[in-house]
């Protein structure tokens, strides 16, 4: 199945020239289809013709997001509200909490850096910071529930863990226990979107934040929040201009600053709607080649135990290793291998025409639906031979 939809779709990627080169990078940067080129130069163009008029041609765009955001969600309904980046939103939505009277926020500390950096500044500030450690995967839902009272605004976690592509089961556990106890559920949802069957509708109270920079191939620039029922009484201190768009002619009072309802009122302000245009395209295309999260899921799956199996054939020497212990179906759309060579192995594989990432002590790599087998088993060819050189430029130990 691989080969052949590889086969199939390779000739739509002529741009980033996925057949010539082994991008395994399907976890991190995908490679936008041809069609995301003519949604950017559509994007000129309607800027061109119709100069400040062209913002009525891009909220349509930005509608065509939503919808599509709608779909890998699983939530025909959902609530969006759209940024550059996860970063912006996740501020919106803390600025939206009870800090002073919940001055408390739960977290793993296996989370992105969005989540990292700004979660430890805010702490450096005088909020109660709980980090709770990522690892076992299976039971961290429920640690974090266990660390959530009523001094907790909110718990902030990923969907499938960064660094390990594990994903975290049980959200709907801890999504419980956060409503009994009045706290804010925010599930990161990054490394889910495109490469794991993801049910928004499943934690409903939840806020989600995602975008579509990975594995949905929509670039930079379109990043959603997904607004729960109850974040009508929310009113974000961050907030901008456009939360007020629809009433602009309207007169607001001196006193309080009015916010619209549903996700309107986490919107930001002036953008390049450019990347919406991309995006739809982009989202078209997936929808008319039927690339759907169940085919894409099998086609990942299948993808990750061929690597598997070729990195276990493998003599590393102890160099690298990955985690056996995780059934497949428990992984999301990378393979982590643990090496404290990551960054060299990382290196010696670009220089090899293997392009992937590592983080810390984790080497990443990530099939894309573009890939053939035969690309899969030239990368792994090339690890081989890479572990091979740094085995044998390793010092001899001394002996004793």
């Amino acid at each position: 199945m691989t080969s052949d939809l590889a086969a199939y779709l390779a000739p739509h990627y002529t741009m980033f020239r996925v057949a010539e080169r082994l991008l395994l990078t399907g976890h991190s940067h995908q490679a936008w289809p041809d069609v995301a080129l003519d949604g950017q130069l559509a994007a000129f163009q309607d800027a061109a013709l119709g100069v400040d008029d062209k913002w009525g041609h891009a909220m349509e765009k930005a509608e065509e997001v939503r919808a599509g955001f709608r779909r890998v969600l699983g939530d025909p309904a959902a609530e969006l509200a759209l940024g550059s980046n996860t970063h912006e939103l996740v501020i919106r939505f803390l600025s939206s909490l009870p800090l002073g009277d919940r001055p408390r926020l739960v977290t793993s500390d296996g989370e992105f850096h969005t989540l990292r950096r700004q979660l430890g500044r805010l702490a450096e500030e005088g909020l109660e910071l709980v980090s709770v450690p990522a690892e076992p995967v299976d039971s961290l839902a429920e640690r974090l529930a266990g660390a959530v009272d009523r001094r907790t605004a909110a718990v902030l976690i990923s969907a499938v863990m960064y660094e390990s592509a594990k994903i975290v089961p049980h959200l709907g556990v801890l999504a419980e226990t956060c409503d009994r106890e009045g706290a804010q559920l925010l599930v990161d949802s990054y490394h889910a979107l495109g490469v794991v069957p993801f049910s928004a509708t499943a934690i409903p109270s939840a806020w989600i934040v995602g975008g579509g920079y990975k594995y949905l191939q929509l670039g930079e620039g379109n990043c959603f929040l997904r607004v729960p029922p109850h974040a009508e009484r929310f009113r974000p201190v961050i907030t901008g201009w456009f939360a007020e768009f629809a009433d602009l002619a309207a007169e607001t009072g001196p006193d309080r600053v009015a916010y619209p309802p549903g996700a309107q009122a986490f919107s930001g302000a002036t953008y390049d709607p450019t990347s919406h245009y991309r995006a739809a395209r982009v989202f078209g295309f997936f929808a008319e080649h039927g690339l759907t999260p169940g085919l894409l899921r099998g086609v990942s799956q299948r993808q990750l135990a061929r690597l598997c199996a070729r990195f276990d054939a493998m003599d590393t020497g102890g160099l690298i290793s990955r985690d056996t212990g995780t059934p497949l179906e428990n992984v999301a759309g990378f393979l982590a291998l643990r090496s404290p060579h990551a960054a060299r192995l990382r290196d010696g594989l670009t220089a090899r025409g293997v392009l992937a990432d590592s983080r810390g002590h984790m080497l990443r790599l990530g099939p894309a639906p573009y890939l053939s087998d035969d690309q899969l088993d030239a990368a792994m060819d090339a690890l081989d031979a890479e572990l091979g050189t740094l085995r044998a430029n390793r010092r001899p130990a001394l002996a004793g």
